[in-house]
């Protein structure tokens, strides 16, 4: 069985090249993988003005969704992102009536936004975590970085591994400047590319 991480809210930042979109980045708890997650503003500013403690006149509609759960007797236990497929990624949330657990298909950036106000674990598969991730920390070793027997192979393959470089080279650009939503499109680029090899 695939092993099960937790995930928790980074930051949330304006798209810098789709107008009314966002980029959520999730970060592995006592790890250094994080995850970028793009999103519409509604999900954006329910998430951030709970994450800043503003509250709204009204209830939004997760608190909404919240609250109602509450009335009826149940409780949203956990979110899991279970599978991630051309940049989209798919969750499921779990509630808890009773003695009942009950799954729910969900998009991400909704089940996110419930989970925050839950305060419950968001979880995600190990090896989605992995194969969809950028690494934030220098001291490891990243694709970008090379060994001498990396480099007698990318001598085989010189077009692709450019390609392929090129493309890590951006990656780490994307993820210095802090532009997340430009790391997951190249990110997905990578694993196309990864794929098609």
């Amino acid at each position: 069985m695939d092993k099960k991480v937790e995930l928790q809210v980074i930051n949330i930042t304006n798209s810098q090249a789709q107008v009314g979109a966002f980029a959520m980045l999730l970060g592995e708890v006592d790890g250094d993988r994080q995850l970028p997650i793009i999103i519409g503003p509604a999900e954006a500013q329910a998430t951030a003005l709970y994450l800043k403690g503003i509250k709204t006149p009204r209830p939004l509609t997760h608190d909404l969704f919240i609250s109602t759960l509450t009335v009826l007797g149940a409780s949203l236990i956990r979110v899991l992102i279970y599978k991630a497929k051309d940049g989209i990624f798919y969750s499921y949330i779990y509630l808890k009536k009773d003695e009942d657990i009950i799954r729910i298909d969900s998009r991400t950036s909704d089940a996110i936004a419930m989970a925050v106000r839950s305060d419950c674990p968001i979880l995600i598969y190990e090896s989605i975590l992995e194969q969809e991730c950028l690494h934030m920390s220098d001291d490891k070793r990243t694709h970008s970085e090379k060994t001498e027997d990396d480099e007698d192979s990318e001598k085989e393959h010189h077009s692709s591994a450019s390609t392929s470089l090129s493309l890590e080279e951006a990656l780490q650009q994307a993820i210095k400047d802090e532009n997340y939503e430009l790391a997951a499109q190249i990110r997905d680029q990578i694993n196309s590319r990864n794929k098609n090899q």
